[in-house]
């Protein structure tokens, strides 16, 4: 039987998509980025939108994105990319506009920018990663850090009274009348990374529809920065990020308007 024989489309059980490029990723064993890079290439290969989407990346270990989705892509200097995303869909509304970050960039240095954003409901896709910890510059205590997580600045664990509360930046913007769609998701097993897909294209649909700002967080590990596998850092996110950054739809204002006019 010839191979062509084989590979027919009834036959097929999983393809690449084309939005994601062959291009080997320089993401450390076990980080989440390349997991989050494929699901977002896929839902927009699914909804048709290659042509129409504009990416906007940072500086960090999102700064290389560019390199996996074959889409537009620009280049924004250290937490600036809500700002320079706010330029590129004011100037083409019909775009589907979105930043890619993470918690060092967007809450630390880009918390004016994402918080400004935000309250003005530009009409773009935040996604938000965050590993509470800078990944890329090494390892050093980020907003994100949770109280007694050891880090390369934090070596006894972040202390309260010297580094003050980790900030929850998603409940924050959640607050904001800019923001339609916020929620946290995960992707350490496939269930996780099934739910973060379907949050992910609901917001590129959002966007599509012109309902504002919708925010992504995706609660991710740096077995590098943690200094521990990528098997052990699945369980510590498991065991200490997900009591104090709870998973699941934070806002949902499409979910809160059906629920207001439900007959009783």
């Amino acid at each position: 039987m010839d191979i062509k024989d084989i590979i027919k489309p009834e036959n097929l059980v999983y393809d690449k998509t084309k939005v994601l490029t062959d291009n080997v990723m320089h993401y450390c064993p076990g980080c989440s980025h390349g997991v989050i890079h494929k699901i977002l290439a896929e839902v927009i290969d699914e909804m048709g939108i290659q042509e129409e989407t504009i990416g906007v990346s940072p500086v960090g270990c999102s700064v290389l994105a560019y390199n996996y989705l074959d889409i537009d892509w620009l280049e924004a200097a250290h937490g600036r990319a809500p700002a320079l995303a706010t330029g590129v869909v004011r100037l083409n509304p019909e775009k589907y506009v979105f930043t890619y970050q993470g918690d060092g960039d967007l809450a630390s240095i880009g918390t004016a920018e994402i918080m400004h954003a935000c309250n003005r409901g530009e009409n773009i896709v935040v996604i938000f990663v965050n590993n509470a910890i800078y990944g890329m510059t090494g390892g050093q205590m980020a907003p994100t850090t949770l109280v007694g997580q050891v880090t390369a600045t934090t070596p006894y664990g972040r202390e309260l009274d010297l580094h003050g509360y980790p900030l929850k930046i998603t409940e924050l913007v959640a607050q904001l009348p800019g923001t339609s769609f916020v929620t946290r998701q995960s992707v350490q097993t496939p269930a996780a990374v099934r739910k973060t897909k379907k949050a992910i294209k609901k917001a590129f649909a959002n966007v599509g529809q012109k309902k504002g700002t919708q925010f992504v967080e995706v609660v991710s590990t740096c077995s590098s920065g943690w200094k521990i596998s990528p098997v052990a850092s699945n369980k510590w996110m498991e065991t200490n990020m997900f009591p104090f950054y709870p998973l699941g739809d934070i806002k949902d204002s499409e979910k809160e308007t059906a629920d207001k006019f439900k007959v009783q």
